[in-house]
């Protein structure tokens, strides 16, 4: 480009303004002035009063558009400055010890690459802020509604406290906000309803209160509403059902109460509706029957519905053949009080005369169920024969770090559930992803290339543990949910397809609420590994609560805390020894503090149930050197080398010891049931704040459970009644 000097500058800007004005020669005047130029004098071509009226009226005409330029850097500077106030704000909000975003405070320019976890777009705007798992311990504050801009906040697996602040509702372009497993506390703010570009709303595993805003079903494009394990209460807002981009919707393991609207069943992409562990009732809608293992409703005795086998038939009454009940939400989206909190259902009320209608409907069902069955049946057949296998196209350049990164890459991916069946001959690497049998439902199938980007490829960075056979990594899925994935060796696992299969299908069968979570697996001959994807516990393991020294990171378990977590082992270890219609009797065989995993309420969870039904022999018999060198291993087992439940109940009563002292160490442990043996059994860091009876009852379970002969050890059963006493 061609220098432009400061002579021409001035050419340009005196004729431009001064051809139009009197002063202005014309060029067909023979006795005209010719026009001045910065390398001639205006004193030898013109009088000088004209000359420098001439440029005084050329600058008057010069300074309307000075002035708007002026105003426009002084409004991208303001800009700048707010955004910058903004992001001070929140720095000293996340991370009010300056350990973290210590180089927000060193850094200039946001966009200069100083402000770890900040990304801008070509304007120098700031648009997203991915601050995942980085320890931040503060809070949210409202400054950071001043980030306008924003379409990304990633602020999950964090110990943020405080409520969510109403301000931030004033990012209107934000799409994704990531608040989840944190210890954010209060209301869900009814504000976020004016984030017209919402797609991805993650709030789960916090300690959130109050009801659903109805006024969500303002987010037209919204497709994930993640609110699961928090303390929510009040019927699930009818207005959700007007959401048609929504595809999972997660409401689990809160207090929710009312029926589930119909209205619901009809959003034409959901693919996923959980609603486990609250106190909802009524009739289920019979569109929820689509979503087959994607709707989620156990542990809620008052529903009922015709359509699901778990659930019994609905009454005349609560299968709407009484008046509409009324709507628990007021104009205001406030819970009406003395009514029936169940959300509207216009297909609710029905006539007696209905009956014969619904037996008709019911009676066709069947008919085209059975033929359905016939189809599929024919069609698995038929794929039975072929090699089936799933080319997955991963991009050559591995993705970052940064979750925002990370999530763009995602989205472009397919299914997550991708069926791809073995091959004759037993060979779990078959096919080109991953597989499994027909043996296991469809709802348990992962394609390798989701499981890859949850881990983001198995960084170091997600690392949570690692062993001679296993190793674990944190995650987090396509549809935002948090999860622990497991990988195994080929070698380490059973070589024979029944042996594998077999064992598969009973980790799926165990379903309960004291036992971690299997959400499904994969298999990838490329990498000669399996992969089995769980449930994520945000607290960790029970034996990092043991040992606590000053200073440590964990904190000391108080009493309560430590009697519920003693009271939901003993329940999880009973149900995996009891036998059911829908799962067999089952001895865990490795029950230690490492084992047992903690929620974000610290409720306990018993860790790999049933791994060693995929494991080989001699990698199961490996893991029990750590648990012999801990104490965790029964006597009889060096006589007899078999594992039965009095071996678990033996392990138990062993964590059961290191709970209630806090040590790791506790085989030379001596208990008595007087007052001054229970004061020196009991952990000191917990100030002598305990109940004397529990600690006693307590011990004596121990005793009992850790007796040297197996006959003498209680049943689980009997432990978790003893308890409940």
């Amino acid at each position: 480009m061609e220098s432009i000097d400061a002579g021409s500058i001035y050419h340009f800007a005196l004729h431009h303004h001064l051809k139009s004005s009197a002063l202005a020669p014309s060029p067909s005047d023979p006795h005209s002035t010719p026009l001045p130029t910065p390398h001639s004098p205006l004193t030898a071509a013109a009088p000088a009063p004209m000359a420098a009226a001439a440029a005084a009226r050329g600058l008057s005409r010069l300074l309307p558009l000075l002035a708007l330029l002026l105003l426009t850097v002084l409004a991208a500077a303001a800009r700048d400055e707010g955004e910058l106030r903004a992001l001070a704000a929140l720095r000293a909000a996340l991370d009010p010890a300056g350990r973290v975003l210590g180089s927000w405070a060193r850094a200039g320019d946001p966009c200069g690459g100083g402000f770890v976890g900040v990304a801008c777009d070509r304007e120098g705007r700031v648009t997203a802020v991915s601050l995942q798992g980085r320890g931040l311990s503060g809070t949210l504050p409202p400054a950071v509604a001043g980030l306008r801009r924003l379409r990304g906040l990633y602020l999950h697996y964090n110990g943020l406290k405080g409520p969510i602040p109403r301000e931030i509702g004033g990012l209107s372009e934000l799409a994704d906000l990531y608040l989840d497993v944190n210890h954010l506390s209060g209301p869900v703010p009814a504000e976020i309803a004016a984030m017209a570009n919402l797609q991805v709303l993650q709030l789960g595993y916090n300690q959130l209160t109050g009801s659903i805003p109805p006024q969500l079903g303002n987010l037209n494009k919204l497709a994930v509403l993640a609110l699961q394990s928090n303390q929510l209460t009040g019927a699930i807002p009818a207005t959700l059902g007007d959401l048609t981009q929504l595809t999972r919707v997660d409401l689990s393991f809160n207090n929710l109460f009312g029926s589930i609207p119909s209205k619901i069943a009809d959003v034409p992409s959901l693919e996923v509706f959980d609603v486990r562990n609250n106190t909802l009732s009524g009739s289920v809608p019979a569109g929820l029957k689509r979503l087959n293992g994607g709707f989620q409703y156990v542990n809620n005795k008052g529903l009922c519905g015709a359509e699901f086998i778990s659930l019994d038939l609905c009454t005349s009454t609560e299968d709407g053949l009484r008046p509409s009940k009324p709507e628990p939400f007021g104009p205001d989206g406030t819970v009406k009080t003395g009514q029936v909190p169940q959300s509207v259902d216009p297909h609710t009320t029905k006539s007696a005369k209905a009956s014969a209608g619904v037996l008709i409907v019911g009676v066709l069902a069947v008919v085209i169920g059975a033929a359905f069955c016939g189809i599929f049946a024919f069609s698995y057949y038929r794929r039975q024969k072929q090699k089936i296998g799933s080319s997955l196209e991963v991009s050559d350049s591995r993705l970052s770090t940064d979750h925002f990164q990370q999530k763009e890459a995602c989205r472009r991916s397919a299914s997550p559930l991708i069926s791809v069946e073995y091959s004759n001959g037993w060979d779990t690497m078959s096919g080109g992803g991953c597989g499994s049998s027909g043996e296991v439902g469809d709802s348990f199938r992962f394609n390798l290339e989701e499981v890859e980007c949850a881990t983001q490829y198995f960084s170091e960075v997600n690392l949570l543990g690692k062993s001679g056979f296993a190793a674990t990594f944190k995650g987090i899925l396509r549809d935002g949910s948090v999860v622990a994935v497991k990988s195994l060796n080929k070698t380490s696992c059973k070589q024979e397809e029944s042996d594998f299969l077999r064992g598969l299908k009973t980790l799926t069968m165990l379903r309960h609420e004291n036992l971690v979570g299997l959400r499904g697996f994969c298999c990838s001959r490329g990498r000669g590994e399996c992969f089995l994807v769980y449930d994520f516990m945000v607290n960790g393991c029970l034996s990092h609560y043991l040992d606590v020294k000053e200073g440590s990171e964990a904190s000391v378990l108080d009493w309560p805390t430590r009697v519920s977590i003693i009271r939901g082992i003993a329940k999880g270890i009973e149900y995996l020894h009891s036998k059911k219609s829908n799962k067999p009797s089952l001895v865990h065989q490795n029950i230690s503090a490492d084992k047992i995993l903690l929620d974000h309420h610290f409720a306990p969870c018993l860790s790999v149930p049933g791994l060693h039904k995929l494991l080989a022999d001699d990698v199961v018999f490996s893991t029990l050197k750590a648990s012999a060198a801990m104490g965790y291993l029964a006597p009889e087992y060096a006589n007899t080398g078999r594992f039965t439940e009095k071996s678990d109940v033996f392990a138990f009563g062993i964590v059961v010891l290191q709970v209630i002292t806090g040590r790791r160490a506790v085989s030379q442990v001596k208990v008595g049931t007087a007052s001054s043996d229970l004061e020196g059994l009991i952990d000191p860091y917990l100030g002598g704040i305990f109940s004397t009876t529990e600690a006693a009852r307590l011990a004596e379970v121990a005793v009992h459970c850790t007796s040297e002969a197996a006959s003498q050890r209680p049943t689980m059963e009997a432990v978790v009644q003893q308890l409940s006493g």
